[in-house]
Protein backbone atom coordinates (compact mmCIF):
# COMPACT_ATOMS: atom_id res chain seq x y z
CA UNK A 1 0.00 0.00 0.00
CA UNK A 2 1.30 3.79 -0.76
CA UNK A 3 -0.80 5.32 1.93
CA UNK A 4 -1.63 3.47 5.15
CA UNK A 5 -3.31 5.06 8.45
CA UNK A 6 -3.28 3.20 11.38
CA UNK A 7 -5.77 4.06 14.65
CA UNK A 8 -5.42 7.64 14.26
CA UNK A 9 -7.22 10.53 16.34
CA UNK A 10 -6.85 13.94 16.16
CA UNK A 11 -7.44 16.02 19.40
CA UNK A 12 -7.53 19.84 20.00
CA UNK A 13 -7.93 21.56 23.33
CA UNK A 14 -11.24 23.98 22.54
CA UNK A 15 -12.63 26.56 25.00
CA UNK A 16 -10.32 24.24 27.28
CA UNK A 17 -11.79 20.52 26.81
CA UNK A 18 -10.71 18.31 24.58
CA UNK A 19 -12.49 17.92 20.96
CA UNK A 20 -11.86 14.59 19.17
CA UNK A 21 -11.87 15.60 15.67
CA UNK A 22 -10.98 12.02 14.20
CA UNK A 23 -11.36 9.10 15.90
CA UNK A 24 -10.06 5.57 15.08
CA UNK A 25 -9.41 6.34 11.19
CA UNK A 26 -7.97 2.92 9.30
CA UNK A 27 -7.25 3.48 6.03
CA UNK A 28 -5.15 2.30 3.04
CA UNK A 29 -4.84 3.43 -0.49
CA UNK A 30 -3.21 1.35 -2.94
CA UNK A 31 -1.05 3.10 -5.97
CA UNK A 32 -3.02 4.90 -8.62
CA UNK A 33 -5.39 4.47 -6.77
CA UNK A 34 -8.58 7.70 -7.29
CA UNK A 35 -10.33 8.34 -3.87
CA UNK A 36 -12.85 10.26 -2.51
CA UNK A 37 -13.64 11.72 0.86
CA UNK A 38 -17.09 13.05 1.71
CA UNK A 39 -18.95 13.99 4.51
CA UNK A 40 -20.46 17.04 6.59
CA UNK A 41 -18.69 19.74 7.34
CA UNK A 42 -16.84 19.49 10.73
CA UNK A 43 -16.49 15.46 9.81
CA UNK A 44 -12.76 15.57 10.14
CA UNK A 45 -12.30 15.35 5.99
CA UNK A 46 -9.69 18.07 5.93
CA UNK A 47 -7.79 17.37 9.08
CA UNK A 48 -7.69 13.81 7.95
CA UNK A 49 -6.20 14.88 4.45
CA UNK A 50 -3.64 17.04 6.47
CA UNK A 51 -2.12 13.98 8.16
CA UNK A 52 -1.88 12.60 5.11
CA UNK A 53 0.40 14.69 3.99
CA UNK A 54 1.94 15.20 7.15
CA UNK A 55 1.36 18.76 7.58
CA UNK A 56 0.07 17.82 11.13
CA UNK A 57 0.94 15.06 13.56
CA UNK A 58 -1.86 13.05 14.95
CA UNK A 59 -2.29 13.00 18.71
CA UNK A 60 -2.65 8.94 18.37
CA UNK A 61 -2.04 6.53 15.29
CA UNK A 62 0.42 6.39 12.42
CA UNK A 63 0.63 7.06 9.17
CA UNK A 64 2.51 5.51 6.52
CA UNK A 65 3.65 7.07 3.21
CA UNK A 66 5.53 3.97 0.64
CA UNK A 67 6.25 2.34 3.94
CA UNK A 68 7.99 5.57 5.83
CA UNK A 69 5.84 6.25 9.29
CA UNK A 70 5.68 10.25 9.46
CA UNK A 71 6.32 9.28 13.23
CA UNK A 72 9.72 8.74 12.58
CA UNK A 73 10.28 11.87 10.93
CA UNK A 74 11.09 15.86 11.82
CA UNK A 75 9.01 18.64 10.40
CA UNK A 76 11.83 19.46 8.04
CA UNK A 77 12.29 15.58 6.80
CA UNK A 78 8.51 15.58 6.83
CA UNK A 79 8.69 18.71 4.35
CA UNK A 80 11.35 16.99 2.11
CA UNK A 81 9.16 13.58 1.38
CA UNK A 82 6.04 16.01 0.76
CA UNK A 83 8.61 17.79 -2.02
CA UNK A 84 9.46 14.09 -3.22
CA UNK A 85 6.32 12.37 -3.39
CA UNK A 86 3.40 14.73 -2.64
CA UNK A 87 1.66 17.59 -5.02
CA UNK A 88 -1.59 19.58 -3.25
CA UNK A 89 -3.71 21.55 -4.44
CA UNK A 90 -5.89 23.77 -2.31
CA UNK A 91 -9.22 25.41 -2.28
CA UNK A 92 -8.25 28.75 -2.20
CA UNK A 93 -5.86 28.41 -5.00
CA UNK A 94 -2.64 29.86 -2.75
CA UNK A 95 -0.44 30.69 -5.60
CA UNK A 96 2.50 33.36 -4.78
CA UNK A 97 1.09 36.60 -5.97
CA UNK A 98 4.08 37.83 -6.82
CA UNK A 99 4.96 35.46 -9.95
CA UNK A 100 3.67 34.50 -12.82
CA UNK A 101 1.53 31.75 -13.86
CA UNK A 102 4.84 29.86 -14.93
CA UNK A 103 6.79 30.73 -12.06
CA UNK A 104 4.55 29.41 -9.96
CA UNK A 105 4.57 25.77 -11.57
CA UNK A 106 8.60 25.87 -11.03
CA UNK A 107 8.49 26.63 -7.78
CA UNK A 108 8.22 22.98 -6.57
CA UNK A 109 10.68 21.91 -9.37
CA UNK A 110 13.08 24.41 -8.53
CA UNK A 111 12.85 23.46 -4.54
CA UNK A 112 13.09 19.91 -5.48
CA UNK A 113 16.66 21.06 -7.79
CA UNK A 114 16.32 18.37 -9.98
CA UNK A 115 17.00 19.16 -13.55
CA UNK A 116 18.55 21.42 -15.54
CA UNK A 117 16.70 24.71 -15.81
CA UNK A 118 16.22 24.37 -19.61
CA UNK A 119 14.06 21.41 -18.93
CA UNK A 120 12.32 22.65 -15.96
CA UNK A 121 11.34 25.86 -18.05
CA UNK A 122 10.49 23.18 -20.63
CA UNK A 123 8.29 21.08 -18.19
CA UNK A 124 6.16 23.96 -16.66
CA UNK A 125 4.92 25.34 -19.97
CA UNK A 126 4.12 21.47 -20.85
CA UNK A 127 1.57 21.29 -17.93
CA UNK A 128 0.39 25.02 -18.69
CA UNK A 129 -0.38 23.99 -21.97
CA UNK A 130 -1.80 20.52 -20.72
CA UNK A 131 -4.21 22.62 -18.60
CA UNK A 132 -4.98 25.22 -21.27
CA UNK A 133 -3.06 28.12 -20.05
CA UNK A 134 -0.29 28.18 -22.46
CA UNK A 135 -1.04 31.21 -23.50
CA UNK A 136 -1.54 32.71 -19.78
CA UNK A 137 2.03 31.76 -18.88
CA UNK A 138 3.35 35.11 -18.27
CA UNK A 139 0.21 36.27 -16.49
CA UNK A 140 -0.06 36.94 -12.51
CA UNK A 141 -2.50 35.41 -10.30
CA UNK A 142 -4.74 39.29 -10.13
CA UNK A 143 -4.84 39.03 -14.14
CA UNK A 144 -6.13 35.24 -13.95
CA UNK A 145 -9.92 34.23 -13.04
CA UNK A 146 -10.70 31.75 -10.37
CA UNK A 147 -10.59 28.56 -12.73
CA UNK A 148 -7.60 29.56 -14.39
CA UNK A 149 -5.90 30.07 -11.17
CA UNK A 150 -7.36 26.58 -9.63
CA UNK A 151 -5.61 25.12 -13.24
CA UNK A 152 -2.30 27.06 -12.43
CA UNK A 153 -2.59 25.30 -9.24
CA UNK A 154 -3.35 21.95 -10.83
CA UNK A 155 -0.21 22.38 -12.68
CA UNK A 156 1.95 23.37 -10.10
CA UNK A 157 0.91 20.13 -8.07
CA UNK A 158 1.73 18.01 -10.85
CA UNK A 159 5.28 19.91 -11.53
CA UNK A 160 7.41 17.79 -9.70
CA UNK A 161 5.74 14.28 -11.25
CA UNK A 162 4.49 13.28 -7.78
CA UNK A 163 3.16 9.89 -6.68
CA UNK A 164 0.49 11.26 -4.73
CA UNK A 165 -1.90 14.09 -5.31
CA UNK A 166 -3.73 15.58 -2.40
CA UNK A 167 -6.47 18.05 -3.09
CA UNK A 168 -8.61 19.86 -0.48
CA UNK A 169 -12.11 20.85 -2.43
CA UNK A 170 -10.73 21.56 -5.78
CA UNK A 171 -13.87 22.93 -6.93
CA UNK A 172 -15.25 24.58 -3.74
CA UNK A 173 -14.66 28.51 -5.04
CA UNK A 174 -15.53 27.38 -8.96
CA UNK A 175 -18.50 27.75 -10.72
CA UNK A 176 -20.04 24.68 -11.99
CA UNK A 177 -18.87 25.14 -15.55
CA UNK A 178 -15.10 25.70 -14.55
CA UNK A 179 -15.44 22.46 -11.45
CA UNK A 180 -16.14 20.57 -14.66
CA UNK A 181 -12.84 22.03 -16.42
CA UNK A 182 -11.01 21.07 -13.26
CA UNK A 183 -12.31 17.42 -12.33
CA UNK A 184 -11.72 16.44 -16.17
CA UNK A 185 -8.37 17.53 -15.57
CA UNK A 186 -7.85 15.82 -12.20
CA UNK A 187 -8.79 12.81 -14.21
CA UNK A 188 -6.86 12.78 -16.87
CA UNK A 189 -3.93 13.67 -15.25
CA UNK A 190 -4.46 11.14 -12.31
CA UNK A 191 -5.22 8.55 -15.10
CA UNK A 192 -2.17 9.95 -17.76
CA UNK A 193 0.55 10.53 -14.82
CA UNK A 194 -0.58 7.08 -12.75
CA UNK A 195 -0.60 9.26 -9.71
CA UNK A 196 -2.85 8.29 -6.70
CA UNK A 197 -5.11 10.97 -5.72
CA UNK A 198 -6.86 11.50 -2.84
CA UNK A 199 -9.09 13.80 -2.30
CA UNK A 200 -11.47 15.84 -0.19
CA UNK A 201 -14.71 17.43 -1.52
CA UNK A 202 -18.46 18.34 -1.12
CA UNK A 203 -18.88 18.07 -5.04
CA UNK A 204 -21.17 15.11 -6.06
CA UNK A 205 -19.92 15.44 -9.73
CA UNK A 206 -16.51 15.20 -8.68
CA UNK A 207 -17.12 12.10 -6.06
CA UNK A 208 -18.87 10.48 -8.77
CA UNK A 209 -15.95 10.11 -11.02
CA UNK A 210 -13.56 8.44 -8.26
CA UNK A 211 -13.35 4.56 -8.01
CA UNK A 212 -14.14 5.03 -4.26
CA UNK A 213 -15.13 6.78 -2.11
CA UNK A 214 -14.81 7.01 2.22
CA UNK A 215 -17.44 8.50 3.86
CA UNK A 216 -16.90 10.15 7.25
CA UNK A 217 -19.03 11.65 9.56
CA UNK A 218 -18.57 12.79 13.43
CA UNK A 219 -14.53 11.87 12.93
CA UNK A 220 -15.10 8.30 11.98
CA UNK A 221 -15.23 6.45 8.47
CA UNK A 222 -18.77 5.33 8.20
CA UNK A 223 -18.79 3.79 4.82
CA UNK A 224 -16.04 2.97 2.01
CA UNK A 225 -16.88 2.57 -0.94
CA UNK A 226 -15.53 1.52 -4.67
CA UNK A 227 -16.95 1.32 -7.47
Amino acid sequence: MLIVAENLEQTYTSAGKPLTVLREINLSIEPEAFVAIVGPSGSGKTTLLGLLAGLDVPTKGTVKIDGQSLGDLTEDQRAVLRGEKIGFVFQTFQLIPTLTALENVLVPIELRGNGAPRAAHRRAIELLERVGLGDRAHHYPAQLSGGEQQRVGLARAFASAPRILLADEPTGSLDTETGTTVIDLLVELNRDAKTTLVLVTHDPALASRARRVVRLSGGAIVSDTRS
